[in-house]
């Protein structure tokens, strides 16, 4: 590497590649941004009949990247991936298999023209980082573990469909957020398994690692269930579709999120079984709401909890929580006195239907993690009126300040809390814009957006910035047939890459939105 030197792009210290050649470091090497040049120290004969590098252009960014002098790497017929672990069998026959190579699997022989794929490094501990070197007509990819792997992989699959090369020198990169999901409200609106198929692909490319699936609402439950078939609307996912998609998702280091929301939003569950409904003290039945004063409330979810933690064998579940009904009247407990009275019975004489509500949430967080899941909820389930307090463990999916006694995201990180954005300002694509949404734009999550934004356009103390996870871009299907299946996915792209760029990297970006958009649609 004798005349590279280091451009580092918006990354903490500790991650930057800086090269020895001229004994300048970190202190006296140039900084550029991607996609800029500056001039170096003369590189010694050959190299210097080569331009210097310049940082690859991908989506996201990369966020370090050291320069050389070279010709860097192209894929010609008859080249190879090569594995230095059985465990990347995976990612080196995909990379092989996207850019027209052989796959060699595990091989200790070194050929030029050569991708090796291999264990090993990292950046400050982050298991999702990797360093990509290009260099004598090879690339090198590692990492700690096979998903910075992976993500090299993508990196390097973007830099030769943008510019036909991979350029020389060292890309070392990693995520700011080790949450980076995208969540399809399945429930009301049925999307092809095909169509999911091909949003996990998408997903992969962009380096996001959570699928969520929101199967179950008061319209529609919407995969196989054998042990109670009678809840399951007729046009759904069969399990053996979701196990081919949650496959997909694992090959592609997705972890698909389940989630079964209740005791709201349970209406599909209870059309088959009314007995359950909750109704009030003059008979009325409160919409999706279960009555969950009654024993076989619990032992339904919880089956359906058991039966679905077989199916998805990821480590997060989102138990939902939100939107109870009972608690957005005036009086719940003279509304519900059925609720009142479990309450009592449950937490003494001060005991109120809010408490019952939170010990619903704790009840079904301790079924789900002993089953050895993370458990999130959306932040209207957390209480105010509750003196029984939400398990400490249960993640907070903040998307809403809209709601009954809203409190402010920092009332939580407070709290010590660990909190994931899906701030429904400009991470909600909402079918049919119904209420107040409009559809977000990716312009405006590119510019405007970072995951600290967690509720409208304020974003909250730099303090608090570890115990936001992440984030998750959500499409609710309010007004279902508003929009086609191929209309969603056209409506979603530029807003799923925008989220992309400002989790994987929440400064502002090197690019402008025409510079960004430009490339996504070079990038296909």
């Amino acid at each position: 590497m004798g005349g590279a030197f280091a451009v580092t792009v918006g990354l903490g210290a500790g991650l930057g590649v800086w090269a020895s050649g001229g004994g300048d470091g970190p202190a006296g090497a140039a900084r550029a941004t991607p996609g800029a040049s500056s001039p170096g120290p003369a590189a010694p004969s050959p190299a210097r009949t080569y331009p210097l590098s310049q940082a690859p252009r991908t989506i996201p960014a990369v966020r370090s990247h050291t320069a050389a002098r070279g010709p860097g790497w192209r894929p010609a017929r008859g080249e190879r991936v090569v594995i230095g672990a059985p465990s990347l069998a995976d990612e080196g026959r995909l990379i092989a298999g996207e850019l027209g190579l052989a796959y060699a699997g595990e091989r200790d022989d070194v050929r030029t023209g050569d991708v090796r794929l291999e264990l090993g490094g990292g950046t400050d501990g982050n298991p999702e980082s990797y360093t990509m070197t290009v260099r004598e007509g090879r690339v090198t990819v590692s990492g700690p573990g096979d998903a910075g792997v992976f993500y090299g992989t993508r990196t390097l699959k973007q830099e030769v469909h943008a510019g036909g090369t991979a350029p020389e020198g060292v890309v070392a990169d990693a995520p700011a957020k080790p949450r980076r999901g995208f969540m399809l409200d399945i429930a009301r609106k049925p999307f092809p398994a095909d169509w999911i198929a091909d949003r996990i692909r998408e997903l992969g490319d962009l380096k996001y690692n959570e699928l969520g699936l929101h199967f179950s609402d008061d319209q529609s439950f919407r995969i196989q269930s054998d042990t109670h078939p009678e809840i399951v609307s007729p046009d759904h996912l069969t399990k053996a579709q979701v196990r081919q998609l949650v496959a997909l998702a694992a090959s592609r280091h997705i972890t698909v999120v389940p989630e079964i929301d209740s005791p709201g939003h349970l209406g599909a569950v209870l059309a088959a079984h009314p007995e359950l409904r909750l109704r009030t003290a003059q008979g009325t039945v409160t919409k999706g709401a279960i009555d969950i004063s009654q024993d076989g409330a619990a032992r339904i979810v919880d089956d359906l909890l058991g039966e679905f933690a077989d199916l998805f064998p990821g480590g997060l579940w989102n138990l939902g929580g939100d939107e109870y009904q009972a608690l957005t009247v005036r009086s719940p407990e003279a509304t519900y006195p059925q609720l009142a009275a479990a309450a009592r019975r449950a937490y003494g004489a001060g005991g109120n239907v809010a408490d019952l509500t939170t010990g619903w949430l704790n009840d079904r967080a301790a079924a789900v993690r002993a089953r050895g899941r993370t458990v999130r909820a959306w932040n209207d389930g957390f209480y105010r009126s509750s003196s029984v307090r939400p398990s400490g463990t249960v993640e907070v999916a903040y998307w809403t300040g809209k709601e009954l006694g809203a409190r402010q995201p920092a009332e939580y990180l407070a709290a010590g809390r660990r909190v994931i954005n899906y701030n429904d300002e400009f991470l909600y694509y909402v079918l049919g814009q119904p209420q107040t949404f409009v559809y977000p734009t990716g312009q405006r999550i590119y510019e405007q957006w970072t995951p600290r934004v967690l509720r409208g356009t304020e974003a909250v103390p730099a303090r608090y910035d570890s115990q936001i996870l992440g984030g998750v871009f959500a499409v609710w299907c309010d007004l279902a047939s508003s929009q086609t299946p191929q209309q969603v996915a056209a409506g979603i792209r530029m807003p799923l890459r925008a989220t992309a760029q400002k989790l994987w990297d929440p400064a502002r970006p090197a690019l402008s939105w025409t510079e960004f958009r430009a490339l996504a649609d070079r990038l296909g």
